[in-house]
């Protein structure tokens, strides 16, 4: 037996005041029970039980060894107990990345009913529109939209991302609808405020895709706020279809150049790193994203 399993049979003799009781309880004979606190005795060199044929006592130096293993062993059985409780219930510090309108479109909204069924559970939401390193920020689950996901990470494909020009019916009615891309340059295009590609509207050309920098008098760093200009009829934006599909249902935005759309998808995915004992907040999270996003996310209802 190693240190901790001696010191976990002298607290049970001295706590029931028998060896024998001990032994019956830890499953041990007697004599066995005797032979560690021998053992543990002599590797400590100080006698720490005095022996009678009616009674068990302790001496000063058991006494002072025992006061410090009971807290010793207590905090081994609390850190076990913690480690136990977070592989069997969703608890503790759940760490999220998302871009910063998917996570307020489509994950803010998870939240409440995800923590009213999990109390134990705190959550950080962390919305970002730069990549996050998962492992150096110690992200569990992060919402990536690309074309390929890190090899490094584990990907569950949550659904299909194409983006689309749409405006408002009160700025197409005032300003006309565009027929063709080179048709942009006549009208007031939103754009983010940082240097991304997204600035850079990209179509189908006869000879492939074509990319297109456009300019108008309205920039913003967020795209909810680019989503917000859209809708009051600012100009035309080139957004993602989980923001603007709603609207185009509810009649509030207008898709346009539509015959021109590249083809390709991105796909959102739900990313985390590889790990083999996967915690269940990070399994119950994944599953909840599975649920809402799959096999149809509910912008494509």
């Amino acid at each position: 037996m190693d240190w901790q399993s001696e010191m976990g049979v002298f607290v049970r003799v001295v706590e029931d005041e028998s060896f024998s009781s001990a032994a019956r309880s830890m499953k041990l004979t007697p004599s066995a029970v005797s032979k560690l606190i021998g053992r543990l005795e002599d590797r400590l060199g100080a006698r720490l039980l005095n022996r009678t044929t009616r009674r068990l006592s302790l001496t000063e130096e058991g006494r002072a060894f025992y006061q410090r293993c009971v807290p010793i062993l207590s905090a081994i059985e609390e850190a076990e107990r913690a480690v136990t409780e977070l592989h069997t219930e969703p608890r503790g510090l759940l760490k999220i990345n998302a871009s910063t309108a998917f996570g307020q479109y489509h994950i803010e909204p998870l939240i409440p009913e995800f923590l009213a069924q999990y109390p134990d559970l705190r959550i950080q939401l962390i919305l970002s529109d730069s990549l996050v390193n998962l492992v150096e920020e110690e992200v569990d689950v992060a919402i990536r939209i690309a074309d390929m996901p890190d090899s490094s990470l584990i990907a569950r494909k949550l659904g299909p991302a194409r983006r689309m020009v749409t405006a408002s019916p009160a700025y197409l009615e005032k300003h006309g609808v565009p027929k063709t891309p080179d048709d942009l340059k006549d009208h007031n295009c939103l754009t983010l405020s940082f240097e991304t590609t997204l600035n850079q509207w990209e179509f189908r050309g006869a000879d492939g895709p074509n990319r297109m920098r456009v300019s108008g008098n309205f920039e913003t760093n967020n795209a909810t706020a680019l989503h917000d200009a859209a809708l009051a009829g600012l100009g035309l934006m080139r957004t993602a279809n989980f923001i603007a599909n709603p609207d185009i249902r509810k009649g509030t935005l207008v898709p346009v150049l539509e015959d021109f759309e590249t083809k390709g998808n991105a796909n959102i995915y739900a990313v985390y790193p590889h790990n083999r004992h996967l915690s269940p907040k990070v399994r119950a999270f994944i599953d909840l994203l599975t649920e809402t996003f799959t096999p149809i996310p509910p912008w494509d209802l």
